[in-house]
């Protein structure tokens, strides 16, 4: 049972995180033989200000 985190700074609208998670799905169950009722996908919404690599925060590009 496959469980797949996605996370991406918010500000994608509902219809393209659904197509993310149609094709990400489509993928894993090709490659790892996994059936798509078995995998199960997370989208988290960052928000701005919550990502600091290397200690520096990361802006939107």
């Amino acid at each position: 049972m496959p469980f797949i985190t996605i996370d991406l700074f918010e500000g994608r609208s509902q219809e393209q995180k659904e197509q993310l998670a149609q094709e990400v799905c489509e993928v894993v169950s090709r490659i790892a033989k996994a059936p798509k009722e078995a995998i199960h996908i997370f989208i988290n919404d960052m928000p701005e200000g919550s990502y600091y690599p290397h200690g520096q925060m990361k802006r939107r590009q």
